[in-house]
């Protein structure tokens, strides 16, 4: 390796002994894999998620539309970004992140970019986040009809640097508005010169295919 190599990351497949599912519930799973590497049996549990997205709406003066909600997990209504899981099967990213976007902030796009992709917690999920840069906001035409969590969302429009002062200041915590804000401004900085189409392949994108790795599994 040199200097002058690029840092990216490295997909690394491994030999699946085994996999079960170890506890089934209402939207993601725990798997239970059994895999080799290093020379030895290793056993690993970790959520089987079904991926997500989420979008960063910018509008012409440079403010980012966030939302605040109640999550149960941290008993905190906390500042988020329009976001939602990937859990319609056969849905494109692009097209959920639109259909995101109007349900949870009552906003269309006319122009699309992808901005970021992460790893939420690599260590214990397979769960992936895609971002997508929306501008050219306008309402939609009917309001979206919304309950549990979402009834009493609380909508704001905040410049980009202020939500940067915010992650910096680490009065708030969420991981998809950290990187998608911290990703923006970044970007701001060189011209939106790192976007993406929005239609790119997302290969990495979450939910485990670990039955597909075993070794006799059928093959698409």
């Amino acid at each position: 390796m040199t200097e002058s190599e690029a840092l990216r990351d490295d997909p690394t497949p491994v030999d699946l002994l085994d996999t079960q599912r170890a506890f089934q519930g209402r939207v993601w799973d725990i798997r239970r894999d059994e895999f080799a590497y290093n020379g030895a049996s290793i056993v690993r549990e970790y959520m089987d998620h079904t991926g997500a997205v989420a979008v960063l709406a910018l509008d012409d003066d440079g403010r980012v539309l966030l939302i605040k909600q109640y999550r149960h997990p941290i008993r905190t209504r906390d500042w988020e970004i329009p976001a939602g899981l990937l859990d319609i099967d056969g849905e494109d990213p692009l097209v959920a992140a639109q259909r995101e976007l109007a349900e949870e902030a009552d906003l269309t796009a006319t122009q699309w970019d992808l901005l970021g992709e992460f790893f939420t917690s690599p260590g214990g999920s397979d769960e992936s986040i895609r971002i997508y840069l929306a501008r050219g906001l306008a309402p939609t035409a009917e309001a979206f009809a919304r309950d549990d969590e979402e009834a009493d969302i609380e909508v704001r429009w905040v410049s980009l640097d202020e939500v940067v002062d915010a992650v910096l200041a680490r009065r708030v915590q969420n991981a998809a508005l950290i990187v998608a804000a911290l990703s923006a401004h970044a970007s701001r900085a060189r011209g939106w010169s790192t976007l993406a189409p929005a239609d790119e392949p997302w290969a990495r994108r979450g939910r485990g295919q670990s039955e597909s790795e075993l070794p006799g599994a059928p093959t698409a």
